[in-house]
Formats: C-alpha cells, sequence, structure tokens
C-alpha cells in the first residue's frame, strides 16, 4: 500500500469526484464534514478545510484546497487544519493548490465562493455555538472592503469606528432605499452627529508590500537560501522550495515528494512567517510541480512550454488507482469526459459588410465580387454592420493583418481603424486579427473564406523588391493548391500552400489549379462537408469552371505533374488546439511591471464601469472598457491587451498572434457575452458601480444622484437669502447676548459659536451651490455630512440660548421664547429668532433632499414640535383615517396636506401610528416624514 494510501483519512475517501465545494470542520482534532445548509457558516472559534473542484472543458478536473483559521480558534486545531489539508491533497492525487485562509484576510479566490461576502459568528465546537437568543439583537457594526468580493469585519458600536473620507450614509428600510437626506436615524443610533476623527491604524489594517522574490529550498524541516538568478531550471522534482515575494509565500512542492516531506514543508513555511513577524494578511499558497498557478510563475522571467500541465489522465490514472485502494467508486475518473464541439456564438446574420485593402497611406475599398479573398502579403480593414435582437445597431470592426504583410501596412490599418470607430463614437468591438488565427465569428462572415499568396499593396510589392524575392501573388493562371478545412460554418477556411505533393494530407480535401484546369482531390479520410465547400471555392475563385474529381488512390498523371511529381504525405489528423477554461483578470503596472489579477469565479457583476478587465478565452483576448473609464485609459485598451499577451505567452504558452478586442460596456457582443450568464437589462442601467447596484437592487427609480443640485428648488439665490437672513440674525442679537453668556458661563451660546455655526452652514451651501452639473465634492467629509455639522452647530447655538430662559411657553408665532426678567431684551431676542427660524424654513423647504436631518438630541425643532402639539390639540375639525390618506377615495378639501395628521382624533392618531400626538411631535422632523410616509399621510 502507497503512503498516499495510509494517510489517507476515511473523512476524505470519495472526495473530488464531482464539481462543487467540500467543507469539513476540525472537531477533536479531526475533520467533519459539513452539511450544505452549513456552508458558508464560519465560527470564529473553529478552522475549516474547503475544496473547490472544478471540471474543465477538457474534462480534467482541477482541485483548491482552502484551510480557514477563526481568530479564536486553538494553535492546535489551526495545525491540524493544516495537516490535514496535505492529507486531502494526496487523496485527490497530489495535484491540488492549497491556500491557507486567516479570519479577516481571506483570498479574493476563496471569499468569491461565497459572495458577496462571509460573517464569522462568534462561538465554535469548543464553546458549544454560542448562539444568541432569538428574542434579542444585539447592534453591530461592521467594515466592509473589497470591489468584487468583500471582506467583512466587525468593529466596535461607535462613531470612532467609521472611518474618515468621503462618504455617504444610505438606508435600507423595508425595501425602500432612502439616502443620505434622511440618514438622520443613522447618527442617532451612534449618538448624534460628530465630526469623524482620524482612523487609527491597527495590526490587521497592515497590508504587506511585494517584494522582489526570493527562492529558498526546504530540507529536513529547514530553509536555506538558493543563490542564483530565479529560473524554472532551479526546482527540482525531488524537493520542496519556498518562494518569498513579501505579501504571498509560495511553497512549491515537486512531483516525486513524499506526504510526509510535504507536510514538514509547510511546517516550516509557518515557521518562517511568524519568525519575521509578516502581517495577519500575508498569504500562504502550496503548489505543486506541473499545477503551478499564474501567480507564481509570474515571478519568473519565463516559464518554458515544456512545463506544461500534465494530462488530465495521468492525473485521473492516479487518483483513481489510489481510491481503488480504499474501495471507493471509479465512477467519473476513469476516462475524461466527451466533448463534443458546440457551434460557438455567432454574429447575427444578413449585415451590411465594407472590406478596404490598405495601400499606402489610403485604404482601398474591395468590390463585392472579392469580399473574402485575402492576400497574405496585404492588410485590411473590416467593417460589419449588423442587429442584434431588439438592440440598436452594432458594429464589428477589426484589421486583418497577412503573415507577410509589412509593419508600415499594419499600422496603418490600426491608425484608419481607430478613425472609423472614433466616427461611430466609440460603439464599435474593435480587433486585431493575425492570419492563421481567425475566430469563429470572424470566418463566418465569409462564405467563403480564402488566404491566398502574395500582395496587392504597394509597400507589400516595394518589400519583395528590395528584398530580392520573387512575386508568389495568386493569379488564374498560375499552378496553386490549396488546403479546404473545417466542416461547419464558422470553421470554413481555404489556404493556399506550397503546390507540391507533400502539402496533401489524407484527412482533408484541396483544390489544385493548374491552367484552365482544376482538381477537386479528397482524400480517403476526408469529409463530404469538405468537398462541398471545395467546389464553392472553385466557383468563387473561377466562376463557371469545369471540376475535375480525384479520389486518393485514383489521380491522373497529369494532377501529379502539376505537383511535380508524386511523393508521400502524411495522413495525421492536424492537431486541435487545447481547450482551456475562461479568465478574467484586473491589471495594474506594478514598479514597472505588468500585473493582474484574477478574477474568480467571475460573474456579470464583475465588470465594473469604472474599470478596464481582460478576458482571456486562450483562443481570444478581450479587453472590456467600462463606460467611467478615464477618456485617456480608453484609448489604452489595445495596449493593455498586448501587454497582457506578451507575459501570457511567456508564462502560459498563449500564442502571441491570439486575435485581441477592445469592447466597451453597453455594446458587448455575443462572442463576449457567452461566457457570462448575460442580462441585457443591467447593461441599460447608467450610473457608477453603486448607482447601478441600487437601482438593480431597488428599482430604476432609486438610483441615488451624484450631483442633487439638479433638483434643487432653492438655487444659489435662495441660499444667498437664507445666509443675509442667518447672518443679520445672529448680528442683531450677538453684542446684547455676549456679556450675559460670558457672565452665565454659557460661551457656547456667544459670538464666536455663532460665527462658526454661520460658517459651517455657509460652507455647507457653498459646497453645492456651484455649477448644477458639477460632480465634485469637498475633500475630507461629505457634502450631507458637512450639513449636519452645520445644523449641528446651529443647534448648539439655539439650545445655548433656550437654557437662559427655559421657563416661558413657546408663543404660537414664529418667535423663540425669552425670559420676563430681560424685557430690554424682547424685541430683539423676538427678531433674532424669529428670522431664525425663517432660515430654518428655507432650509427644511428648499434643501429637503441635501440636508442631513437632525439628531434626537437636537433642539432646533423644539419649538415647532410644541406649535405642533398645541395647533394639533386646538384643531376645532377632525377627519378619519380614510378621508385623510394621500390616495383617499373620499378626499377632505380645506386643510393643511402638509399636516394631514393633526387632523386625526386622539384614538384614531394612537391607531395609527401607536403612539400619542405629543409623543410623534417630540420626534425629529425627519422621523415623523417617515413615519407619515408609511401610513399614506404625508
Amino acid at each position: 500500500m502507497s503512503s498516499s494510501a495510509k494517510v489517507l483519512d476515511p473523512a476524505f475517501q470519495g472526495v473530488g469526484q464531482r464539481a462543487g465545494i467540500e467543507i469539513w470542520r476540525i472537531e477533536n482534532f479531526h475533520p467533519v464534514p459539513l452539511p450544505k445548509s452549513e456552508h458558508g457558516k464560519f465560527y470564529m472559534g473553529d478552522s475549516y478545510i474547503i475544496l473547490q473542484t472544478i471540471q474543465g472543458k477538457g474534462g480534467a478536473y482541477f482541485y483548491d484546497i482552502h484551510f480557514w483559521i477563526g481568530k479564536d480558534t486553538s494553535q492546535d486545531e489551526a495545525g491540524t487544519a493544516a495537516i490535514k489539508t496535505v492529507e486531502l491533497d494526496a487523496a485527490l492525487g497530489g495535484r491540488a493548490v492549497q491556500h491557507r485562509e486567516i479570519q479577516g484576510h481571506e483570498s479574493d479566490k476563496f471569499l468569491s465562493y461565497f459572495k458577496p461576502c462571509i460573517i464569522p459568528l462568534e462561538g465554535g465546537v469548543a464553546s458549544g455555538f454560542k448562539k444568541p437568543e432569538v428574542e434579542e439583537f444585539e447592534k453591530r457594526l461592521y467594515v466592509c472592503r473589497g470591489k468584487r468580493v468583500v471582506r467583512m469585519k466587525q468593529v466596535p458600536f461607535a462613531r470612532k469606528s467609521i472611518m474618515r473620507g468621503n462618504a455617504d450614509v444610505a438606508i435600507v428600510d423595508d425595501g425602500k432605499l432612502d439616502t443620505e437626506s434622511d440618514s438622520g436615524e443613522f447618527w442617532v443610533l451612534l449618538g448624534g452627529f460628530a465630526p469623524i476623527g482620524k482612523k487609527v491604524i491597527s495590526e490587521d489594517d497592515i497590508i504587506p508590500e511585494a517584494t522582489p522574490a526570493k527562492l529558498y529550498s526546504i530540507i529536513d524541516g529547514e530553509v536555506t537560501s538558493v543563490e542564483g538568478e530565479l529560473c524554472k531550471s532551479l526546482l527540482e522534482n525531488n524537493k520542496c522550495y519556498l518562494l518569498d515575494c513579501g505579501s504571498e509565500v509560495f511553497v512549491w512542492v515537486g512531483r516525486v515528494t513524499q506526504v510526509e516531506e510535504r507536510k514538514a514543508a509547510c511546517q516550516a513555511t509557518e515557521e518562517f512567517v511568524a519568525g519575521q513577524n509578516r502581517p495577519k494578511a500575508t498569504r500562504i499558497t502550496r503548489v505543486i510541480q506541473g499545477y503551478e498557478t499564474h501567480s507564481f510563475k509570474s515571478n519568473f522571467d519565463s516559464w518554458p512550454s515544456g512545463s506544461a500541465t500534465p494530462g488530465a489522465e495521468e492525473g485521473r490514472g492516479k487518483v483513481a488507482a489510489l481510491l481503488k485502494q480504499q474501495g471507493v467508486g471509479l465512477k467519473g475518473l476513469t476516462k475524461s469526459s466527451t466533448v463534443n464541439e458546440e457551434m460557438p456564438p455567432l454574429l447575427e446574420g444578413g449585415g451590411k459588410m465594407e472590406v478596404w485593402r490598405i495601400n499606402g497611406s489610403a485604404k482601398t475599398p474591395l468590390p463585392k465580387e472579392d469580399i473574402g479573398k485575402f492576400y497574405s502579403g496585404d492588410c485590411y480593414i473590416i467593417l460589419y454592420i449588423y442587429h442584434s435582437g431588439e438592440r440598436k445597431e452594432d458594429y464589428f470592426l477589426c484589421c486583418w493583418f497577412g503573415k507577410d504583410s509589412i509593419e508600415e501596412d499594419r499600422k496603418m490599418a490600426t491608425r484608419l481603424a481607430n478613425t472609423i470607430s472614433t466616427s461611430l463614437k466609440g460603439r464599435p468591438v474593435q480587433g486585431r486579427i493575425f492570419q492563421g488565427k481567425e475566430p469563429p465569428q470572424f470566418v463566418a462572415l465569409f462564405q467563403p473564406m480564402v488566404v491566398l499568396k502574395g500582395g496587392l499593396s504597394s509597400g507589400y510589392k516595394n518589400f519583395i523588391a528590395d528584398k530580392g524575392l520573387s512575386d508568389e501573388t495568386y493569379t488564374v493562371e498560375c499552378v496553386a493548391l490549396i488546403h479546404i478545412s473545417g466542416t461547419s460554418i464558422h470553421n470554413n477556411k481555404a489556404e493556399q500552400v506550397d503546390a507540391v505533393a507533400s502539402s496533401l494530407n489524407s484527412t482533408e480535401c484541396f483544390l489544385l489549379q493548374s491552367g484552365s484546369s482544376i482538381f477537386i482531390w479528397h482524400g480517403n479520410q476526408g469529409s463530404f462537408e469538405q468537398q462541398q465547400l471545395a467546389a464553392k471555392v472553385a466557383e468563387f475563385l473561377k466562376p463557371g469552371v469545369a471540376l475535375k474529381h480525384a479520389k486518393e488512390g485514383t489521380e491522373s498523371s497529369s494532377f501529379w505533374s502539376a505537383l511535380g511529381g508524386k511523393q508521400s504525405y502524411t495522413s495525421k489528423k492536424t492537431a486541435t488546439d487545447i481547450v482551456r477554461d475562461p479568465h478574467l483578470f484586473t491589471f495594474s503596472p506594478e514598479k514597472g511591471k505588468f500585473k493582474v489579477e484574477e478574477v474568480y469565479n467571475f460573474s456579470q457583476d464583475d465588470l465594473l464601469t469604472e474599470d478596464i478587465l481582460i478576458l482571456d478565452t486562450h483562443a481570444e483576448v478581450l479587453v472590456w472598457v467600462g463606460q467611467s473609464v478615464d477618456s485617456k485609459e480608453k484609448t489604452n485598451a489595445f495596449e493593455i491587451g498586448q501587454k497582457y499577451i506578451d507575459m501570457a505567452a511567456s508564462l502560459e504558452g498563449l500564442s502571441p498572434y491570439v486575435p485581441l478586442y477592445k469592447v466597451t460596456e453597453g455594446n458587448e457582443p455575443c462572442f463576449f457575452t457567452t461566457y457570462f450568464s448575460w442580462d441585457h437589462t443591467k447593461a441599460t442601467v447608467q450610473g457608477n458601480s453603486f448607482q447601478k447596484k441600487v437601482a438593480l437592487l431597488f428599482g430604476i427609480g432609486h438610483i441615488v444622484e451624484q450631483d442633487k443640485s439638479n433638483g434643487n428648488q432653492g438655487g444659489p439665490t435662495q441660499r444667498a437669502e437664507a445666509l443675509a437672513a442667518l447672518s443679520s440674525a445672529f448680528n442683531t442679537s450677538s453684542d446684547k447676548t455676549s456679556n450675559t453668556d460670558k457672565s452665565n458661563g454659557l460661551n457656547e451660546g456667544g459670538p464666536r459659536q455663532r460665527a462658526e455655526a454661520l460658517a459651517a452652514l455657509s460652507s455647507a451651501f457653498d459646497s453645492s451651490s456651484g455649477s448644477k452639473t458639477s460632480t465634485s465634492r469637498p475633500s475630507g467629509i461629505s457634502q450631507g455630512s458637512q450639513r449636519a455639522a452645520a445644523v449641528a452647530a446651529l443647534s448648539q447655538v439655539l439650545t445655548a440660548e433656550k437654557k437662559q430662559s427655559p421657563d416661558v411657553s413657546p408663543p404660537r408665532s414664529h418667535s423663540s421664547p425669552h425670559s420676563e426678567t430681560r424685557p430690554h431684551d424682547d424685541t430683539n431676542s423676538e427678531n433674532a429668532q424669529s428670522k431664525i427660524q425663517g432660515v430654518r424654513e428655507i432650509v427644511e423647504s428648499k434643501e429637503t433632499e441635501e440636508f442631513a436631518p437632525e439628531t434626537e438630541s437636537n433642539e432646533v425643532d423644539s419649538v415647532q414640535k410644541q406649535e405642533n402639539v398645541q395647533e394639533a390639540d386646538d384643531s376645532q375639525s377632525t377627519y378619519s383615517y380614510d378621508q385623510l390618506k394621500a390616495k383617499s377615495d373620499n378626499p377632505v378639501s380645506g386643510i393643511d396636506f402638509k399636516r394631514r395628521e393633526a387632523y386625526l382624533s386622539d384614538d384614531e392618531f394612537q391607531t395609527v401610528f401607536g403612539m400619542t400626538k405629543e409623543a410623534f411631535y417630540n420626534l425629529p422632523r425627519w422621523k415623523q416624514d417617515l413615519l407619515k410616509k408609511k401610513v399614506e399621510l404625508f
């Protein structure tokens, strides 16, 4: 029995036989499988092992193993998880990629399994899974970080936990989204609004920096530096190595190492990271020889193509042999699943086609009868205009480069294609296609598509003349052998090859042109569809020509004579490209080096409008450009794509001539959307990423506007009047009250504080009184928060003045109470408060949508609250709730529709609102309005 079989934990029998997620929790130092219903629940006191199994397009299984360590788990449990992870890998044939996940610092790949996030729960196995009572609910505050996957961390429920910056507050209540103007409840929960201080950086906030990669060997648990240039040849298959990249540490495991050696290497790596006091966010990833990840290989200058991933059959065979020893079923492991060739998504037919050939600095349009005929020495621009379903006109614009074309023609084709794209407002899907790498959607546009030798452009003619080369440009009189390939509309292509017998292949069909004669030669292993295409190509090149058929083995002497005599040729089928799964990447230039990060388990929602992303299908590379990307960056899409291709060509074996496309948001073609579960309604939503998510969650009408000044009824003039009134009010009363304020120790109500309140309110107004189309915001805090600060400052002044005369009942006019013991201040104070009240009303009526509401402690509305109660009590008329509702079938007239609730009887008011009128009017204005909206009295 193999050493792998000896260490196989019973919990791992039969794993990895189907795609999906399997999870084990460490209980009493043993892995215990979790039921599907518990997936996504992670307790802070526990450690877990997570296996993701993916079946690739070629039928092979690929594995990622993660062990997650809660912040309260014991060291022994964490160590058990690490060791058992190695055992699980052994059960899978020793080819999984392993990842260590620390709570709060999980990798993007791990979090992508549980989108949008995970919320770790308190407790664990040892504590009996502490659960709060159903009736109890504790308010919690979480910090959320991440663009596509979210890392959530609970922080103390206090204002100091909120990070300073340009932030908005949005409230979701019963499925309805309220924006910052209704955010008073949020600040109330945190004890009221106050300036937010700078965040104190904790250990958890330290993000490790990437450093130049350094290689170490691991022998008998000892880590030793390896000198020399970092290259693949340093990695021996009977050893383990540590690659230290600063922010991430890799363990590379040779394929012939034993399980115990692998366990020791993982333990040595843990000790290495701990011994260097690395931040908690430092990642540890273990890769097996032949299954290295892109992030591992990117630390090397190149990765020789001879070191590709071992075949699927090899890995499956080892797993099957191992599991057979354990008595585990072998279903789905002994052979790869059949991969049927599916018709790829093609552009809609029936569109309009225009083709130009590059000739010097100009483009020459091709006549209709020549569209589909390409010369290897020339460059072409193709524009296809079509309709896709119910959408507007779509455009497919690409350049085709012959393999013998000159660089000047290629640059000119690119330049002229960019001009066409600009004239169409950047809407076309723009592509760059090389001869021999034509994608299905391109080939399908031409029926047939024929590539001939030579060229017609002046640039090509001059080039071969300068080089002293003979001109092999195809003519209808020359001897030409044309290879027919493909059996479907998306791969039917004909290409001229050397006119010699050795070019033939028994599995294919060929067209031989010799003077006025054209032969169709079909090999014994060829298909009838190829013969049909051959006849179509012959009619395209020489209309009306009579065809001669030459089946393999029955050729005439004139046939062989045209090819220069009979020679041996192959009967091997042309190798097809390896089928690989698509990958989506973000990119960043890091210290002059082009770095990419994969977006795992990607979906349409990962296409953020502010980003540029790279979709690599291995057959094509598509650069997706969001609408909100800076215009200068948009023009660099092809440059970004080329940098990616250069990097992937050296590390992943990607062809340097792979088709490259630029795809703009809102104009995605079918051959892009096919890699997503595409929802066209999402593509119609406008705005930034947050606004789009809001619209999709709550409906189009709930899009949060960046610039609310468009809907502002007051405008700069109204603001100016408000500021003037407030200034006048403060100036009128400041001199007469300053001495009293000082003597009473109420400095908060003095001139200095009034000036600060005025400045705060002025700043709040000024921040939004500019151009209505401006979307800029002041630094520090958001406009809504700034206005909240202004209201708070004004509240403090009014509260201080109220404290000087608390025993006077509020009159019903718009004046404020003043003590009868200060009659000399009565008139001026009353006027001042009247002006302030007037300003407050202007603010509320004209800036409702822009002002953050007052907090519970705010007494700005204390006078109005008492007036509301007084007026409600004195009201002579009462009406039923059904009459007062906004959408009543029997509405009442002649009332103040802004105060519908005041006309309810006390009993009915209690029934509708669940509280008395006095309690209702003691609530802040924003909360009153919210309650009135809910009962349709707003």
